[in-house]
């Protein structure tokens, strides 16, 4: 089985799809996982990466796919796989379909979250991520808070704001997904892959309810 998960910025989309991935007991891989690593690690593509990452843009479309196609030839995925944060743009999305054709694979399901903006602004500059890059523990000093300040539940080390969580880059992160991603739903709509749902507490949708949707909706289908 594999699972696309759409949305804006902190609109849910990794906490679905982590309650997708043990109900289907596949590995779910996020975009922004895989460009840390890379950052991280020093590589080529991931100093490359840092450069648009920092400042609230999208990486782009070849550093993207080149990253993603090196991490669906890894063996855990053979079975099925949940993606989060990908594809980003039409031309993404263009190239996992054919990466997955050469496979004889499709895409069964498209998630798209639909979360107010002010939710999504408060979200992202309220997260808080683990120094730990063992742990990566996230926590939000709004919904989820430490139990003690800065300091991580999990691990005791240091939390903090990674640099695109601040106001000014969550701002303009938002106005490149409107431009770039948003058009990506419309993509799979014409596909018949597209599930758009309400992930929001204004409406008291959360990670649970939508997850509980859209396990029923594949079962059925």
């Amino acid at each position: 089985m594999i699972i696309i998960m759409l949305g804006a910025p902190a609109s849910g989309k990794g906490s679905v799809a982590e309650i997708l991935s043990k109900e289907f007991n596949i590995p779910a891989i996020s975009s922004g996982d895989i460009f840390r690593k890379n950052i991280s690690e020093g590589t080529e593509l991931g100093k490359k990466a840092n450069e648009y990452i920092t400042k609230g843009c999208l990486v782009p479309d070849d550093i993207t796919v080149n990253m993603i196609a090196g991490r669906l030839t890894e063996k855990d995925v053979e079975s099925g796989l949940i993606l989060d944060g990908f594809p980003r743009t039409v031309k993404q999305a263009e190239e996992l379909d054919k990466m997955l054709a050469k496979d004889n694979k499709k895409i069964d399901i498209v998630v798209n979250l639909e979360t107010p903006e002010e939710e999504i602004l408060e979200r992202i500059t309220t997260r808080r991520i683990c120094k730990n890059s063992d742990c990566k523990a996230v926590f939000n000093t709004l919904l989820h808070p430490s139990k003690v300040e800065g300091i991580c539940d999990k691990c005791g080390s240091e939390l903090y704001q990674r640099d695109d969580d601040k106001l000014e880059s969550a701002k303009n992160r938002l106005a490149v997904y409107h431009k770039e991603t948003a058009p990506v739903a419309d993509y799979y709509k014409n596909t018949g892959a597209l599930y758009s749902t309400v992930l929001s507490k204004t409406v008291n949708r959360m990670k649970d309810e939508v997850a509980k949707d859209v396990i029923e909706y594949l079962r059925n289908k």
